[in-house]
């Protein structure tokens, strides 16, 4: 089968495009012949060896896509040859041919085209946790985003200003910040200036729930809180967080909560009424798609340059098909 992998840690030219072998079908898996697949900056990371890897060199990229069911092994139920199927945590998604556990894959609606699909099931699904789960937005609330305009930013903020949050965020340039003003933030501001201060006067008292994906702003995330506030960190696309000494959260009451998306994805029906929930938000206006940017596979290394550049303001996707 054709994949995009990488044999060694590095920059973008470490990526080839080639053949590599199909993975061999077991009695408990499904395999799927994929036609998109997200490309994220996890990708990024574990290209460059700071995050983990399973098995052996060659790797293969990728966690999310849509394709259709080719193989199917003799104890799996529930699932026929050519049935379109999503899934957002199926490792070395890059490929011709991914192999999945059963539970790993969702069904889709059927007016959602293939493309929509890999721009916004991982990233779509992180921003829904992140709002029901690591905390639970309310109407009323004041919510500090970071990142506003990013993938999962600019969905945090449609969804907690669905929910009648009150959204303040936080964008890198003029642009961005205008992004995130027309996803619903009521203020937008800039990392250069002293957006702590800034947001505890708009607010009054601070924010209720502060979002951060950096990591190494963490603490100003947790200065912007409310007596009683919660900072939720789930990124670190800045650095490493600093170590935090809890007595620093004691006096206001303040909490810091850690977020991970496959801690939420633990059983088939769970993950399937999550993706019923993310396409209903989409189909009621709730939420939008990004701006798609379409690379074929063997264009990898391009894709993967636009990604790092970080000024692309959209989802990346890779056609295999």
């Amino acid at each position: 089968m054709k994949a995009l992998f990488f044999d060694r840690f590095g920059d973008a030219d470490v990526l080839s495009y080639g053949n590599l072998p199909a993975p061999a079908l077991d009695a408990q898996s499904v395999l799927v012949a994929p036609t998109f697949v997200g490309l994220n900056f996890a990708d990024i990371y574990r290209r460059q060896g700071n995050y983990v890897l399973q098995g052996e060199a060659p790797w293969i990229g990728g966690y999310e896509g849509v394709g259709h069911v080719v193989a199917i092994g003799a104890d799996v139920c529930g699932w026929k040859i050519g049935q379109r199927v999503g899934f957002v945590d199926v490792p070395r998604a890059h490929a011709e041919l991914v192999l999945a556990r059963p539970d790993q894959l969702v069904t889709l609606p059927d007016d959602i085209a293939d493309q929509s699909v890999a721009a916004l099931l991982l990233q779509g699904l992180t921003a829904q946790y992140l709002v029901e789960d690591s905390v639970t937005v309310r109407s009323g609330n004041t919510v500090l985003i970071q990142a506003a305009a990013g993938g999962v930013g600019r969905l945090v903020t449609q969804m907690a200003t669905a929910l009648g949050a009150q959204v303040h965020a936080l964008a890198s340039t003029p642009a961005k910040r205008e992004q995130a003003r027309e996803n619903g933030a009521v203020a937008a501001y800039d990392y250069q200036e002293d957006w702590v201060a800034r947001v505890q006067q708009a607010t009054g008292k601070g924010v209720d729930i502060a979002y951060d994906s950096i990591g190494t702003t963490l603490m100003q995330s947790v200065a912007a809180l409310r007596p009683g506030g919660r900072a939720v960190i789930f990124g670190k696309a800045g650095g490493t967080p600093p170590f935090i000494d809890p007595l620093e959260l004691m006096e206001g009451s303040k909490g810091i909560i850690g977020g991970d998306l496959w801690t939420y994805l633990n059983d088939r029906e769970g993950r399937q009424g999550r993706v019923d929930r993310l396409f209903a938000a989409l189909h009621a206006g709730r939420i939008t798609l990004p701006h798609i940017r379409t690379f074929p596979l063997n264009a990898g290394q391009d894709a993967h340059r636009l990604l790092e550049d970080r000024n692309f303001a959209g989802k990346i996707i890779l056609k295999i098909v």
